[in-house]
C-alpha cells in the first residue's frame, strides 16, 4: 500500500475517534457541574488539562468558565485539537484517498463534519446545554466506526485505520484517568462521599464503561474503577484492550509473527503490551497513577514516532 494512503488512513480514523472523544468527556463533564455548580471552574479547568494543551487554551482566554472551555473544545478552529478541527482534517485525510474509501464512509465523513460546522454558527445554545450536541457526535463517531468496519476490506488499509482508532483511544484513556483521578483520588476530602461515587461514575460513563464496569465489580470502587480501565482485556476502551488490537493489527500489515519483531514500532508496541499484560493494579499505585500514566503517554508517542518512521516517512 502506498504509504500516502496509509498516513491517510492512520490519521483520517485517529482524528474521528479524538473528536468522539472530547464530546464524551464534555458530556460527563456537563453532568457533574450541574450536581456541584461552585467547583465548575475546577471541572473545566480539569478538562483541559485532559488535552495537554493548557498552554494553548491560556493563549487565548483569561478564565476556565463553561463557554471559554466549550468554545475552545468543541469549535475553535485555530485549535488543532477541537472537534471541528479534528473533523476537518479527518474529512481532508478522508478526501484525498477517497477511492479507497467506500461511498458510505466519504458521505458520513462530510455530513459529520458539516453537522458540527453548521452547529457551530449558533453556538450559545449548545454552551447553555451541550449534552445533546455532544451525544450526537458521540452516536455519529460510533455510526462511522461501525461503517468503515462493514464496508471496506479487511486488508492492510483496514489495520491502518485499526491501528490509528485504538492508538488514539489508549491515549485518551490514560488522559482521562490521569487528570480526573489527582481531582477524585481517594483522599481527597473536599467533597461529599455521594457526590465521589457520581464523579467516579462519570469518569466510567466518560469512557462508554459503567455498565460494563458493574458487570465486572458491582459497586464502583475507586481502585477497581482504575484497574478496569487500564487492564481489563475484554472492555473496549481500556489501555490494555486498545494497545492489544492495535498491536494485533500491526503485526497484520507487517505479516511479522506476533512475539517477534523487525521494525521499532513492533518491538516498542510488543514490550508495552508485555508490560500491561502481566502488571498488576499495586504497580500503578506504588508508582503514582500520574507517574504511570505519564510514562503510558510517553510511550505511546514513542510507538506513534515509530510508525511513521516505518511506513509514513
Amino acid at each position: 500500500m502506498l504509504s500516502r494512503v496509509a498516513d491517510s488512513l492512520y490519521w483520517m480514523t485517529r482524528y474521528l475517534e479524538r473528536a468522539e472523544n472530547i464530546s464524551r468527556y464534555i458530556e460527563v463533564n456537563w453532568h457533574l457541574t450541574l450536581e456541584q455548580p461552585d467547583q465548575e471552574c475546577r471541572e473545566w479547568g480539569a478538562l483541559i488539562s485532559t488535552t495537554g494543551d493548557a498552554k494553548s487554551f491560556q493563549e487565548r482566554f483569561d478564565i476556565y468558565n463553561r463557554e471559554n472551555v466549550l468554545h475552545f473544545l468543541l469549535f475553535d478552529t485555530s485549535y488543532a485539537h477541537s472537534v471541528i478541527s479534528c473533523l476537518r482534517a479527518a474529512r481532508e485525510n478522508a478526501r484525498t484517498i477517497r477511492e479507497f474509501l467506500s461511498v458510505e464512509i466519504w458521505e458520513q465523513v462530510n455530513s459529520f463534519f458539516h453537522m458540527v460546522e453548521d452547529a457551530g454558527k449558533d453556538k450559545n445554545h449548545i454552551y447553555e446545554n451541550p449534552s445533546d450536541f455532544c451525544q450526537q457526535v458521540k452516536v455519529r463517531g460510533m455510526a462511522l466506526s461501525g461503517t468503515i468496519n462493514e464496508t471496506i476490506l479487511h486488508g492492510e488499509g483496514w489495520h491502518f485505520t485499526r491501528l490509528g482508532k485504538y492508538l488514539e483511544r489508549a491515549d485518551k484513556t490514560t488522559r482521562i484517568l490521569d487528570v480526573k483521578y489527582f481531582i477524585l483520588r481517594p483522599e481527597s476530602d473536599y467533597t461529599s462521599v455521594a457526590f465521589d461515587y457520581l464523579r467516579w461514575a462519570g469518569l466510567l460513563r466518560a469512557s462508554g464503561g459503567l455498565d460494563a464496569y458493574r458487570q465486572q465489580y458491582g459497586r464502583v470502587v475507586p481502585n477497581d474503577v482504575v484497574e478496569f480501565l487500564f487492564f481489563e482485556p475484554n472492555f473496549a476502551r481500556s489501555v490494555l484492550h486498545c494497545v492489544r488490537e492495535a498491536r494485533r493489527s500491526l503485526h497484520e500489515i507487517t505479516g511479522v509473527p506476533l512475539g517477534e519483531w523487525e521494525n521499532s514500532a513492533e518491538r516498542l508496541l510488543g514490550r508495552l503490551y508485555s508490560d500491561l499484560a502481566f502488571a498488576e493494579i499495586d504497580e500503578v499505585f506504588e508508582t503514582g497513577v500520574h507517574q504511570y500514566t505519564d510514562k503510558l503517554q510517553t510511550r505511546m508517542n514513542e510507538i506513534h514516532e515509530a510508525i511513521w518512521e516505518a511506513f509514513f516517512h
